[in-house]
């Protein structure tokens, strides 16, 4: 029974959640392009806004390339360049909690405000303040996992998640027992990131796709008005400096005395 559930979670439910992930979005798109935007909220506590923002998305673009390269690399590229399991694993620890602690920062700071500023907590939905908690769950099993793996310092653990990921991608059978027996703190933290693409199409997360990637690369625009600025005479005044006509009072008319 406890095979069945493992395969049940980590062989099938990964390709539920895939499915989900993709078709979801591509309906959201279709249906609901007015709610497709990460509803900000940055006339509120701007400051605040922008620190946690920053650091957050800094934190969570390392971590996913990280994932991304880490993970789904055949296993004999590695080999092939010389770079042994061991060192793969510790470059994987140092990168993870270096961009762990930095998204870590900034996902508190964007919860604390999302929770405890009255007027950003009246206009959230319920869905708005779920995200930032299940993320935030998310990235703390993440950080947990980091002296589980120092316990495996050989590499030999995570050679084990990545055939698990690459069966998956592959459609290979039996991926899931790879990583059978596995601390479980590893495999919440899977089934919670499969559980983040299941509800990705349904709420603010779907902005990701509409990332302004072509805004750090696109020229400067320069934008003219066909209509004359329609301005006052009276509001354009000379500069400090200017010499300025000093209206001074006539003189009263003369006196006329009787002869």
């Amino acid at each position: 029974m406890q095979s069945y559930v493992h395969h049940l979670l980590f062989g099938i439910y990964p390709y539920v959640a895939l499915a989900i992930f993709f078709i979801g979005s591509l309906l959201r798109f279709e249906t609901d392009q007015y709610g497709w935007r990460s509803k900000s909220s940055q006339f509120l506590r701007r400051r605040q806004l922008v620190w946690g923002s920053i650091l957050f998305h800094l934190g969570i673009l390392g971590l996913l390339a990280g994932h991304a390269v880490g993970l789904l690399t055949p296993i004999a590229i590695f080999d092939a360049i010389g770079i042994g399991h061991g060192f793969k694993q510790m470059t994987a620890i140092v990168a993870g909690g270096l961009f762990g602690t930095v998204c870590f920062v900034g996902l508190t700071m964007l919860l604390h405000r999302r929770l405890f500023d009255p007027r950003i907590r009246k206009t959230s939905s319920a869905s708005d303040i779920a995200v930032l908690v299940i993320l935030w769950t998310q990235l703390v099993l993440g950080m947990l996992t980091i002296p589980f793996s120092l316990a495996h310092p050989d590499g030999e653990e995570m050679v084990r998640f990545m055939s698990w990921a690459q069966g998956i991608v592959t459609f290979q059978s039996g991926a899931a027992a790879h990583i059978e027996g596995v601390p479980i703190v590893f495999l919440l933290h899977i089934f919670l990131g499969l559980t983040i693409l299941v509800v990705f199409p349904f709420t603010r997360l779907v902005h990701v796709w509409s990332a302004p990637i072509g805004y750090v690369v696109r020229r400067y625009q320069v934008v003219r008005t066909r209509r004359r600025s329609e301005v006052d005479p009276a509001d354009v005044l000379p500069p400090v400096y200017a010499a300025r006509t000093i209206a001074l009072p006539s003189p009263p008319p003369p006196v006329r005395r009787a002869a």
